[in-house]
């Protein structure tokens, strides 16, 4: 895959327009933003590659799903004033996304100046890709930059509209991420390993598809875990098994098998006797071992270090998924001790594929110490599946 880079597009001394995310979690407070500023830090490279550049800089991005209308609890500002304290420098927040006042205020900026569009999704033309919505973006000025990965999966007007209509480059991060997710579809440094986790096994199966022929290690645990060790004959409780996916499920261990692939699952879990942040008995039991009524909540010690020592002996890391219900506090400790091998190693290429994977990774402060964690969930599976993105397809060619 070979789209044209930044250092291609000719940007000194003029209006871009840059297609950022800063979708974060604005629900928890303008305060918790900074827990969670992981995808504003992303962009600092190509933001400050423009200003560097004498550029005005014009930030565009989604907040939330407005649904098309004005939601006073989505703007942006909050947002732009943790940006600006991150480049140490103003970002002007605009009233709108498009009109004349907002036209008017762009042709006021002075170069090196930054502005931050208002939510494009107040505008219903943003999700419909409606070309007089993308003109209206599009007019405000020189050139584009697709900086925003975590919503390259959408055909939206900011995504693939513009693109059509101005001189465009895919970001700085943009290239670092299709680069870096890139490796483990190409050619990975052996050995390989994939570690999925997530509450579903229909959420990954196109990426087991995709990848399970290229791997020499694949590790489960999470929700997806249960599915398999159903699949494999395991007693697991309570534990909500994917009934519709057990031949998947048993095909794919089938294949795994033949094709030399280790298949890592859990040997103990963490139990819960109610699947609830707080439940009346919790216990570390072997997998056979799950009582029932129970729930699997979590890998268990005895797992988190088989799979620790498994990966210390692989080159390439692909990690996508947590391995238990790591929204409660309880049952944060699998996922947490599988991080913090993997951030441990050294001499080995680690991939975080974004979504809840990343979250987790940023929670435990582990984020500078991975290859590379994606801003992108659902855009970075479906890049993992080996799907043709409409934002990355949009980009002209080198």
């Amino acid at each position: 895959m070979s789209k044209r880079t930044l250092s291609q597009l000719d940007v000194a001394g003029k209006t871009v327009l840059a297609r950022v995310d800063f979708n974060v979690p604005i629900e928890q407070g303008a305060a918790a933003i900074a827990n969670y500023d992981q995808r504003l830090r992303a962009t600092l490279p190509t933001i400050e590659y423009l200003l560097e550049r004498g550029c005005k800089v014009l930030l565009c991005s989604h907040l939330g799903r407005p649904g098309g209308r004005v939601d006073e609890s989505l703007r942006l500002a909050p947002v732009g004033d943790r940006l600006a304290a991150l480049l140490g420098r103003p970002v002007a927040g605009l009233s709108d996304c498009i009109g004349p006042a907002v036209a008017d205020a762009v042709s006021a900026m002075a170069p090196g100046q930054i502005g931050l569009l208002e939510n494009l999704r107040f505008h219903a033309g943003e999700e419909k890709n409606d070309a007089a919505f993308a003109g209206e973006l599009a007019a405000l000025a020189d050139c584009f930059v697709m900086d925003a990965f975590a919503v390259a999966h959408r055909a939206h007007a900011s995504t693939v509209g513009v693109p059509q209509r101005l001189p465009t480059a895919m970001g700085l991060l943009m290239q670092r991420e299709i680069e870096s997710l890139g490796v483990a579809l190409a050619e990975p440094e052996r050995p390989l390993a994939a570690l999925l986790g997530g509450a579903k096994v229909s959420d990954k199966i196109l990426v087991l598809e995709n990848l399970l022929s290229r791997l020499d290690h694949l590790l489960i645990g999470g929700g997806m875990a249960v599915t398999f060790l159903a699949a494999a004959g395991e007693s697991v409780g309570a534990s909500a098994v994917e009934e519709d996916r057990l031949d998947f499920a048993r095909d794919a261990l089938r294949r795994a098998a033949a094709g030399g692939v280790t298949v890592h699952l859990p040997q103990d879990v963490v139990a819960a006797s109610e699947f609830a942040p707080q439940p009346n008995a919790v216990n570390t039991v072997p997998v056979a071992g799950v009582p029932d009524g129970w729930y699997i909540m979590d890998v268990g010690q005895e797992t988190a270090s088989r799979y620790a020592a498994a990966l210390a002996g692989c080159k390439t890391i692909l990690w996508n998924g947590p391995m238990g219900v790591f929204e409660m506090e309880q049952f944060r400790a699998g996922t947490r001790r599988v991080a913090n091998s993997i951030a441990g190693l050294s001499g080995a290429t680690t991939v975080v594929g974004g979504g809840s994977t990343a979250e987790a990774v940023e929670a435990l402060g582990l984020v500078d110490r991975m290859t590379h964690v994606s801003t992108g969930g659902g855009a970075a599976l479906e890049f993992l599946e080996g799907r043709e993105l409409p934002g990355i397809a949009a980009l002209p060619d080198a």
